[in-house]
Formats: structure tokens, sequence, C-alpha cells
């Protein structure tokens, strides 16, 4: 019985829910971008999150990108490499924290990372 137990407590994995902070602004970038299904499909894929390290969002997202230098920052690649979203996380005790800090198509994140800005760009939704 007492192995049993043991055997439970060591498989046991705690879920730990991923918070998007500022989905309304991708929900709104993907709506004027007509880039509905694609954000869509990277927002359940999200839900379903299961992400314990930095290292596991690549479980989920294999193009994820990290961006180093100390940022706690990734860029997701959506819709076929067409859109990018720069999001800033934080691993809490009990709910993951992805912030929004800036999203645009894969040329204007190719202008922006030529500038080094993807380090502290802070939310900038352009308007089309």
């Amino acid at each position: 019985m007492c192995s049993l137990i043991a055997n439970f407590l060591i498989n046991l994995r705690i879920f730990v829910k991923v918070h998007l902070i500022k989905r309304q602004s991708i929900e709104a970038y993907a709506k004027r971008q007509n880039a509905e299904n694609s954000f869509n499909e990277w927002l359940c894929k999200l839900k379903e999150a299961d992400w314990n390290k930095p290292m596991d969002m690549k479980k989920t997202f294999n193009s994820v990108d990290f961006l180093g230098k100390g940022c706690d920052r990734v860029v997701f690649d959506i819709g076929g490499n067409n859109h990018r979203l720069i999001c800033k996380y934080y691993f809490g005790k009990k709910q993951i924290h992805l912030y929004v800090c800036w999203l645009g198509t894969h040329p204007e994140y190719d202008k922006l990372n030529a500038r080094k800005e993807q380090y502290t760009v802070t939310l900038n939704v352009r308007k089309h």
C-alpha cells in the first residue's frame, strides 16, 4: 500500500495554468489582420499548455524563441510565421503569467529586431 501511494506521489504532476495578460489586444489585432483562425489556434494550444519551466514552452510551441539577455521574453511565430508575438513570462507557484509586450507582422518584427527593441518594447498594436 505504501509503495502505491509513493508511486502516485512521484507521478503526480501539478498542472499550472497560463494567465494571459492583454488577450483582448491579441483578439483585436487578429480581427484587424483577418488572422482570427491562426490566433485562435494559438490560444487553444495555450489553454492546454502544461509548463513547469520556460523550456516547456517548446513542447507546446516548437518554434518559440527565447530572447535571452535576462529579459524573460519569448517570441511566438503565429499563422505560418506571418505574425510575431513577444511576451514577457513569469513562472509563479500557482500560475504562469504571459504578458503581451508586442505583436505585429513578421516584417514589422524584423524592423523591431534590427533596432534591438525586442528586449524592451511594450505593447503597441499597429492599427491597419
